[in-house]
């Protein structure tokens, strides 16, 4: 039974009601509001003194000071190091190995001062067995398996830590809330307590989240809100390549990415994410063709397959593997209308090599090209790479920053690229240009490049 006055939240977007619904009008959920524990129903808190606040002109700008942790492809996606009193969300699918790149982070600095590790789901032992097996048991990293964010707080004031590690922040709790660990109210009060003891104290703060079935971080959606920065560590269980990118940075540019490889000795940066990208490449076979993107401010180069065969099917079959699905519609639509494609009939199935996803408009000429190629079963070279954007009219819009893509192209040794004809390249990069204007053209240099 309802008791009068009790207030309800979802525990997917923190939408409020003051009744019980069994589906959240804000984000649609089913089954997603729970009671909201008395002692959190007002929004706001009592605090001991009343700030005041200074005029924005008189506001000290300066730059953040950065803390590198020794692991390049982290630094460079965090914005070029952590930054004091920041709180930073690292988000990924259980076993991707977010603690084991917590674990490396906390030991590569030993310098720095004092780490604490804080471990709310896993004993001491198990962190202890998992630090040796990567050789990070170290004196400067400190380790407290304690869930009571209050206890948590308490010990990292008085150990003043240069970073404090949470793993992971759906496993802690506060004795202030009747609640599980894990609720919307749990997790929205433990993160308001980390938060307050970085902002107050300085050490930057790491909370590990992990990823729900719909690929949502688990917890409220609040929580990407409270923090400073959210990284997205994602990569198979099957395959060795993990991919660390920033989808929020308030210090930095967001979309950044490093790519790492898996092995028992722990994670180990890619240097040159493209090559590898591209290691098992077969140049020359039909369906085949490689983007060059951007990744935050990385270049990369990425192998676009594309398998277009005869249905048996009423509704042929539209499979998109880190292409976005309606992207790939669209593309298939523009190129029937545009430029006499046949594909009513066709299964047509696309795949970025590598388990990336890419949701750059710059692939788009890629996928066409590969899907143009697959269907008149002819190969484009090997050493064309392509970048450019397609719109509803079949024309081929330009990107940003080619001369990077060029340089990178370059240095994976393609000699030609077909680009947006309205590209302007003033310094020189080796590489030959193709420019193209309409998405037709594509046939035309597929028929030209082959003969």
């Amino acid at each position: 039974m309802v008791r009068e006055g009790a207030t309800f939240e979802c525990t997917a977007c923190g939408q409020r009601s003051q009744k019980w619904l069994g589906r959240c009008p804000s984000c649609g959920g089913w089954n997603t509001l729970e009671e909201l524990p008395v002692e959190l129903r007002s929004e706001t808190r009592r605090r001991a003194e009343v700030p005041a606040p200074v005029p924005l002109s008189a506001a000290e700008l300066r730059d953040a000071p950065r803390i590198l942790t020794g692991i390049a492809g982290f630094d460079r996606v965090l914005g070029g190091g952590l930054v004091p009193g920041s709180v930073v969300l690292l988000a990924g699918e259980p076993g991707v190995g977010k603690s084991t790149l917590l674990l490396q982070v906390a030991a590569r600095r030993p310098d720095l001062g004092p780490v604490l590790y804080v471990s709310a789901e896993e004993s001491a032992r198990q962190v202890a067995l998992r630090a040796q097996r990567l050789g990070c048991t170290c004196d400067h990293v400190l380790l407290l398996p304690e869930p009571a964010v209050e206890l948590v707080v308490a010990a990292a004031r008085r150990l003043r830590p240069a970073l404090v590690i949470v793993d992971s922040v759906q496993t802690m709790f506060s004795e202030r809330v009747p609640a599980v660990p894990g609720s919307v109210s749990q997790v929205r009060e433990v993160a308001t307590n980390l938060l307050d003891l970085a902002k107050r104290d300085g050490p930057p703060v790491v909370l590990v989240g992990h990823i729900t079935k719909e690929g949502l971080v688990a917890g409220p959606k609040a929580l990407e809100h409270l923090v400073d920065a959210v990284l997205e560590f994602s990569g198979g269980s099957g395959h060795p390549h993990r991919i660390l990118r920033s989808t929020k940075n308030r210090f930095g540019p967001a979309l950044e990415l490093a790519l790492f490889a898996m092995s028992d000795a722990g994670l180990e940066e890619i240097a040159s994410p493209s090559a590898v990208l591209l290691a098992d490449r077969r140049a020359g076979s039909p369906g085949s063709a490689v983007a060059v993107v951007l990744e935050g401010s990385t270049p990369l180069l990425v192998e676009v397959q594309a398998l277009v065969s005869r249905s048996p099917l009423a509704n042929p079959r539209r499979v998109a593997q880190g292409v976005d699905a309606g992207r790939l519609a669209l593309l298939l639509a523009v190129i029937e209308k545009r430029a006499g494609g046949r594909f009513a009939d066709r299964d047509v199935f696309v795949n970025l090599v590598g388990g990336v996803n890419v949701e750059e408009p710059a692939l788009d000429v890629a996928v066409a090209a590969a899907l143009i190629s697959s269907g008149a079963d002819r190969p484009f070279p090997a050493d064309l790479a392509f970048f450019g954007e397609v719109g509803l009219l079949g024309e081929i819009r330009a990107v940003s920053r080619p001369l990077e893509r060029l340089r990178e192209a370059k240095a994976l040794g393609f000699a030609r690229c077909a680009v947006p004809a309205s590209t302007q390249v003033v310094a020189e990069t080796g590489v030959k240009l193709l420019p193209l204007a309409d998405v037709r053209e594509l046939g035309q240099l597929l028929q030209a490049l082959d003969s």
